[in-house]
């Protein structure tokens, strides 16, 4: 019979015996070295898979991203997702089908990143849907303020309002420790064409009728201080994606930030021909 601790084959200080424990779930037994004892858990214990020596790491666990990274995916992902919905709203008002064309295009590449961001959070361990979902709120009060009138205003909010937003993920991303979030971040704000089709059809609606500059440039200041607002409200209620910036204590660095944003924003007016 099956004694308690291991099995005998013969007699004596000789006699060889069984590691049990360690036996594969076929139920044949491994002769254990000699003076091995046996697994705790008892005669018939049976490691699981993930803790046998035979057992070989076929996959290795995704590096866990940190709170203000997946804050700063959470945003980034809505509001690829918002701007992908508003281009195509937008491409309605479009006066030509030419402009309907390049703004589903920029659409599209848009739900494209979304995509991306997504998809990245998901092989983190992250659900998309939890991250992007405290963001819904204040990036939906924004557009909802800010809703365009005509098809220009709808151009100037894409590159003047959606430009400062995009300078700023930009420059919070330097501070993102995980190199393959950090490179994904940075690709999907690259400019797809948006900034260029903005300024030129911008242009030539001023150089047609010159009054409509000073309302557009109304227009934009209005987007900035509902960006700011709406950017404050978001930067108070998560303090991981606060502390991105702060928490190194880089205040220079923060100053840098600001200067840097506030000095693209002007850029961006004048190559309108409008004043900031």
């Amino acid at each position: 019979g099956l004694a308690a601790g291991a099995l005998g084959e013969g007699s004596g200080s000789g006699a060889r015996r069984w590691d049990v424990g360690s036996a594969h779930a076929c139920g044949v037994a491994r002769a254990a070295p000699s003076g091995l004892s046996l697994p705790s858990g008892g005669p018939f214990h049976v490691r699981p898979e993930r803790e046998r020596d035979d057992v070989p790491m076929t996959a290795q666990t995704p590096t866990p991203l940190d709170a203000a990274t997946v804050d700063l995916l959470g945003v980034l992902a809505y509001g690829e997702l918002t701007a992908f919905e508003r281009l195509a709203s937008d491409a309605r008002l479009a006066p030509t089908v030419d402009d309907k064309v390049a703004l589903a295009t920029m659409a599209n590449t848009e739900f494209t990143h979304f995509r991306r961001l997504h998809d990245h959070l998901q092989a983190r361990g992250v659900d998309p849907m939890a991250a992007m979902e405290p963001f819904a709120p204040p990036l939906d009060a924004f557009h909802d303020s800010t809703q365009p009138s005509n098809w220009y205003e709808g151009l100037i909010k894409a590159y003047v309002g959606d430009g400062m937003a995009t300078d700023f993920y930009r420059e919070v991303s330097t501070y993102v420790k995980d190199e393959e979030t950090r490179l994904l971040i940075q690709s999907v704000l690259q400019d797809s064409g948006q900034a260029e089709f903005a300024v030129l059809r911008v242009k030539q609606i001023i150089a047609a009728e010159p009054s409509v500059g000073g309302r557009l440039a109304l227009w934009a200041r209005r987007l900035v201080g509902e960006a700011l607002i709406q950017a404050q409200q978001v930067a108070v209620e998560r303090e991981a994606l606060l502390e991105l910036l702060v928490g190194n204590g880089d205040l220079a660095g923060i100053m840098r930030l600001l200067t840097s944003i506030t000095d693209q924003h002007e850029a961006r007016m004048a190559s309108l021909g409008l004043q900031a």
